[in-house]
């Protein structure tokens, strides 16, 4: 309470000074104030020789004295010469290196109050001080008492991890039902998947089915310098749920607090004094008292194993990303509240939308409607939609092609023709719902839009075809165009290639040259220094890019059909595409 009265104190004193000195120098500068007088009136007086001197500084208004006496401003003409014509006509020319008026005071006044202000205050609230101010904040976080608070019925999708969770809820509600029975409470949950699928929605809806205070709160909060801060915070947070007898605390990234120890020496350092401390609360709660940790973190591999023991994360749920009838339930329950138009058809959408998370589901219904407004549309239709689509995953289209040569546009359009030529041949289940020469923002010079079937698990022989697809644009390139006018174009396509082909060699045991073995497991981030891995690699990527060029070379005929499609309405969609391809 002192450090508080001290600073209150001194903020006080601070202000009026500034104020004071403020108000002082507005006074003195006010009597000083000179006449203004256009430039064009001071020139005539000059050349009528009336002019006896002038003050020349940096400042836009220069001061002139009359042969009468009366003194002035006008403005600064900085114009070379001006001196010059000042000495010419008799002129006393008085230069200032710098003008040290009243405004220049008072910013050195005001500069000076807040540095003595903020020295004063580190030296007074620094170290352990300001670490107890870091405390109290963390104590006072706002409760989410709001009566609009979410529901499991408000959130679509996520059915297997809305039914572990239900009972979770239960727990809180009526802890006595299963002290009946010797029951322990979980005393932690931990939610873990992919970015954007839900896990905070899912935590605010335990919170607002057993209508119990809600705790959010990030991981990287409790990571400070001082020594013993975060430890505090822990303590703080708990102690304050305690209180209210029933909460549940939500540690958002919990990764950031929770990394796995293993490369610790004793233990002392902050990060470990944090983690620590939260282990300690965690096992620390009393049976039955209605608490409930939820964890959430897209890196659970990197998580201490002291977290995930019975006893701390008891449960650990995995959020993924929804499958088609969730993304049609997310895309219902976003489009609940927009004005959709009959023909929207959200099955549909639904299919194009695979590997798409929950939130990007609903910033494609929101860009929607964006769009519609925009248009000052009545609904929201499916070219809306589409249009929303494609701007997220490749960007808007360029407005200015003039710089694009008819050359540069015949590559593009051989080398998406490759692309979705190679994806309707080999993977026939896949759509190619469109295939476009237009340039986007996002860089890329066109784009083949290739929707893969949702499935469980990839075959081998699955991940083959979708790095031949990856190889077609610079396999037609190659045979079009030369081996010696290949492009950059296809770079993206090379990175996906690689990807994908080492995976297939290193970490699923797909190459029988290599063996079944996991060398992610073996080597780490040092994967990429072994020769052999890389090697086979490189041979797996040059056999699949000859099978897709073999492939192009029969086919040649409807891949110049389908560029010279693309060359024609720079776009085309899927019934196009088929009806080149089956004529």
């Amino acid at each position: 309470m002192k450090y508080l009265l001290q600073k209150k104190i001194l903020i006080v004193i601070a202000m009026v000074t500034i104020i004071m000195t403020t108000g002082i120098f507005l006074y003195v500068e006010k009597g000083n104030e000179y006449e203004k007088m256009n430039y064009k009136k001071f020139t005539e007086l000059l050349d009528e020789n009336k002019v006896e001197k002038v003050t020349l500084s940096s400042s836009p208004y220069i001061k002139v004295i009359l042969d009468s006496g009366k003194e002035f401003k006008t403005q600064n003409p900085r114009i070379e010469n001006f001196k010059e014509k000042l000495l010419l006509h008799e002129v006393e020319v008085i230069e200032e290196e710098f003008s040290f008026n009243s405004k220049n005071i008072i910013s050195i006044f005001i500069f000076l109050g807040v540095l003595v202000f903020f020295v004063y205050y580190g030296k007074k609230g620094g170290g352990a001080k300001s670490a107890q101010k870091e405390i109290t904040d963390m104590a006072n976080i706002d409760i989410n008492n709001d009566e609009k608070r979410t529901r499991f019925k408000n959130i679509a999708g996520n059915e297997e991890a809305k039914e572990s969770l239900v009972e979770i809820v239960d727990f809180i509600k009526n802890p006595d039902k299963y002290e009946k029975y010797g029951a322990r409470i979980p005393r932690g949950v931990l939610l873990y998947g992919s970015p954007g699928t839900g896990k905070t929605l899912l935590a605010k809806a335990v919170s607002g089915e057993a209508s119990v205070p809600f705790f959010p709160v990030n991981g990287s909060d409790f990571i400070q310098v001082y020594a013993g801060v975060g430890a505090s915070r822990i303590r703080s947070l708990f102690k304050k749920a305690r209180k209210l007898g029933k909460a549940v605390i939500f540690i958002d990234e919990i990764d950031a607090l929770g990394k796995n120890r293993k490369n610790s020496i004793g233990g002392n350092d902050e990060s470990d004094r944090t983690l620590n401390a939260l282990l300690t609360e965690m096992s620390g709660f009393n049976e039955n008292q209605g608490i409930v940790v939820i964890g959430a973190t897209n890196r659970i591999d990197i998580l201490d194993k002291a977290l995930l023991r019975p006893g701390r994360f008891d449960r650990q749920i995995e959020v993924g990303l929804p499958d088609r009838m969730s993304r049609y339930n997310i895309l219902k329950l976003h489009g609940l509240n927009k004005p959709l138009d009959k023909s929207v058809n959200l099955m549909e959408l639904a299919d194009k939308t695979v590997y798409f998370s929950g939130a990007k589901l609903e910033n494609l219904m929101n860009e929607s409607a964006i769009i519609a407004a925009r248009n000052n549309d009545e609904f929201i239709n499916m070219s809306h939609i589409d249009k929303a689509f494609y701007s997220m995953l490749i960007g808007s289209e360029k407005k200015d092609k003039s710089s694009i040569s008819v050359d540069e546009k015949s590559i593009t359009a051989y080398h998406e023709a490759g692309h979705a030529l190679i994806s309707k041949l080999i993977c026939p289940e896949n759509r190619v719902t469109k295939v476009s020469i237009i340039p986007s923002t996002k860089g890329a010079g066109g784009f083949t839009m290739n929707i893969y079937k949702d499935k469980m698990y990839q075959t081998k022989r699955d991940i083959e075809k979708n790095i031949m697809v990856s190889l077609a644009g610079r396999a037609a390139e190659e045979l079009v165009f030369g081996e010696e006018d290949i492009t950059t174009g296809a770079s993206n396509d090379l990175e996906r290639a690689t990807m994908l082909s080492l995976k297939l060699v290193s970490k699923f045991g797909m190459d029988k040259n290599m063996g079944l073995l996991s060398y992610e497991r073996l080597y780490g981030n040092n994967i990429v220094s072994n020769e052999k891995i890389i090697g086979r690699v490189k041979e797996k990527v040059e056999e699949l890019y000859e099978e897709t060029k073999s492939i192009i070379k029969d086919n040649l005929d409807i891949l110049k059909d389908i560029a010279k499609g693309l060359m024609e309405y720079e776009m085309l969609d899927e019934s196009q595409l088929e009806s080149i391809i089956n004529t």
